[in-house]
């Protein structure tokens, strides 16, 4: 029996069939194109997230029977669409989108971060679906007046291809909806005095379910399929890195760098600007985690290769940095769209310290790699400061996660080991469990746990003299460019 994976990214679709022992078998991937309107906007059109879906399903389900499907996708990403058609009122509005930052700003400056910190456990900022979404009831024509009547819905992007697949399901899960700002972490609903202080009509919303669960089936592959376990792309990776005790960590590099901590049934608050978040749901049980986002972390190597065409393709990145002068100390601070995690100022832009005549693109390659430790760095200093079972290992997964030199030099700027798996699509992998498990097919949380498999660790090599030496740079290169 086979069980199929959708990842649905910020720049591409994937599909992958695991076997009943979650054995990846094949897999399938599409790339589709981001719209950069004005600056600091991010858009997708969703008929391209939905066709890359449809494409990767088929391509990857074809030699195989499926007995149940899981999707994990981008977070915070918004959509907005006709109940009758299934089709978009407009492009969807990316996680990565600043153009809500006055609004937010305008919030704070009302008193009203206490009150949505306190039941979302979440900062106001533009990264988070609610503004995304009032942005749309309030710019688009007539959203606001089909919406009070009924007429539209409103979802992230799990929720939107849960619609695609089944025909006309509105449900999404409780991860997805825990990064919204529109959900109240503690009773576990939506929470009407945010969506009344936001003017969102609440019948626009989805209902919200466990991670494993039925979510509806689809007849997409040409016989019916139960989708059966969903989780947005972080909270997937919590759960494909088996990080179910209290204190286990894990961080996932793909096009940004998201890090969480498991606190258990204990809700616990940041002092740090950390998030308080949901890392699962099971059987009505809530688990808890501290998050930590980092806006650009593979994109910074999209960058390297699509702004300044120094690199024809990522892995390319480490022989070039390989190459880079070791006296030159280049300091890139990547906020494109802005900073995240401890600091989340959405208007500050990228910056490079250190500038030299003989600085080339391999001085810059290795700068954009390094920070990805950086400012890994940060979110673990804050982690530690707000929970003290914080642990000393790191367990690493995505794209970046494969570079051999950027995980080394992880280890050596935060001192701890880190730990690559075996398996690095723990994305799709916690989700393909998840299914896998409500179907009866896979084991619990203990086998699952008993499978994860260390494929290598990284010790830190770094004295700590360079190490604080290094690290004081770079927070001066960020207080610098916040001060721009």
């Amino acid at each position: 029996m086979t069980l199929l994976a959708i990842d649905q990214g910020t720049t591409s679709t994937r599909a992958i069939v695991f076997d009943e022992k979650l054995r990846p078998l094949t897999k399938a991937q599409r790339e589709f194109p981001q719209h950069f309107p004005r600056s600091g906007w991010v858009e997708h059109v969703p008929s391209d997230l939905w066709e890359s879906t449809r494409a990767v399903m088929t391509e990857a389900a074809k030699d195989h029977r499926i007995a149940a499907i899981g999707i994990t996708n981008q977070r915070e990403t918004v959509v907005l669409w006709d109940r009758k058609t299934g089709e978009a009122v407009a492009n969807a509005i990316v996680w990565q989108d600043r153009r809500t930052a006055r609004y937010c700003d305008s919030l704070r400056e009302d008193g009203r971060e206490e009150a949505i910190t306190k039941a979302t456990g979440l900062l106001i900022d533009p990264y988070f679906s609610a503004t995304k979404l009032k942005w749309l009831l309030d710019e688009v024509p007539d959203a606001r007046a089909r919406a009070e009547k009924g007429e539209l819905a409103f979802g992230t992007v799990d929720s939107f291809l849960i619609w695609k697949l089944t025909g006309g399901t509105h449900v999404t899960d409780v991860t997805n909806a825990c990064r919204t700002m529109l959900y109240n972490i503690s009773k576990g609903e939506w929470d009407a005095d945010i969506c009344a202080m936001l003017d969102i009509p609440m019948q626009i919303l989805p209902e919200v379910l466990d991670n494993a669960a039925e979510f509806g089936t689809t007849d997409i592959l040409g016989y019916e399929v139960p989708i059966l376990g969903v989780a947005g792309d972080q909270q997937a990776a919590t759960l494909g890195q088996a990080c179910f005790r209290p204190g286990m960590i894990k961080s996932t590099y793909g096009t940004g760098c998201f890090a969480l901590l498991n606190t258990g049934e204990e809700r616990v608050d940041s002092a740090h600007r950390l998030l308080t978040t949901i890392a699962y749901r099971l059987d009505g049980k809530t688990t808890y985690a501290l998050e930590g986002s980092i806006f650009v972390a593979g994109a910074v190597v999209q960058w390297l290769r699509d702004g300044l065409g120094v690199i024809e393709d990522a892995p390319s990145t480490q022989e070039l940095a390989g190459r880079a002068d070791p006296e030159q100390e280049i300091v890139l601070v990547p906020a494109f769209t802005g900073l995240g995690a401890p600091w989340w100022k959405p208007d500050s832009r990228g910056a490079i310290f250190g500038l030299t005549r003989n600085t080339g693109p391999a001085e810059l390659a290795r700068a954009a790699l390094q920070s990805v430790g950086f400012q890994t760095r940060d979110l673990l200093e804050s982690m530690r400061a707000d929970w003290s079972g914080t642990p000393d290992v790191l367990r690493v997964d995505g794209g970046m996660a494969n570079s051999d030199p950027a995980m080394q030099f992880l280890a050596n700027i935060i001192g701890a080991p880190v730990d690559r798996p075996e398996v690095t699509e723990t994305t799709a992998l916690g989700v393909a469990w998840l299914a896998g498990m409500k179907a009866g097919i896979c084991g619990g949380m203990d086998d699952f746990a008993k499978g994860w498999a260390l494929e290598r660790r990284f010790d830190p090599t770094m004295k700590d003299e360079e190490r604080d030496h290094r690290y004081a740079l770079w927070t001066r290169a960020v207080k610098a460019t916040i001060s721009v």
